[in-house]
């Protein structure tokens, strides 16, 4: 396990208040019960960058996140899969939602087609067999640390965005 360190990462999308209304402080929140779940690869720049994305685009909240590296994201996996299937998952991002896990290009269509317009567009590209889309994505995965760096630890969440992260409330390992 990674060593996870409290670092404003992952800064709030800015919340437009309307008639005066005072944003709602993260303590206040509901508890979130999101049915799609990304995984990512929490030392990974390009990662890292892609959930900030996400965060910035997904106005409806419809996903939660967690780290590959977190306990939360294995306890996900295991609802849906055997160990031995967890093992040889990739180690980038996968997302969990209704029908199943899912990995490689076929997630990250998956959670574009989510985030609405105009960014469904990229279900276009679902016309195209995961044996053509798959190998660019495993190409650009494989190459991610080189091209984008990578951190020595797991970085979490700002409190803002502490309950869209299923390990955002886990302790440091150390």
């Amino acid at each position: 396990m990674l060593n996870f360190q409290p670092l404003a990462l992952f800064a709030a999308p800015e919340r437009r208040v309307r008639n005066g209304e005072e944003p709602i402080a993260p303590q206040q929140r509901k508890p979130r019960t999101a049915q799609k779940v990304i995984l990512f690869d929490g030392v990974c720049n390009l990662c890292n960058a892609s959930v900030r994305w996400v965060l910035r685009h997904d106005h409806k909240q419809r996903f939660d996140f967690a780290s590959l590296q977190s306990e939360a994201a294995h306890e996900r996996l295991a609802h849906h899969l055997s160990e031995e299937e967890i093992a040889i998952l990739p180690d980038s991002i996968i997302l969990i939602d209704e029908s199943g896990v899912h990995t490689q290009s076929t997630a990250v269509l998956k959670i574009a087609k989510e985030l609405g317009f105009p960014y469904f567009f990229a279900a276009v590209f679902f016309t195209l067999p995961p044996c053509v889309r798959d190998p660019i994505y495993r190409w650009i995965a494989r190459n991610r640390y080189r091209w984008f760096g990578q951190q020595d630890t797991c970085l979490l969440p700002t409190p803002e965005l502490a309950d869209r992260f299923l390990d955002g409330q886990e302790p440091p390992n150390v």
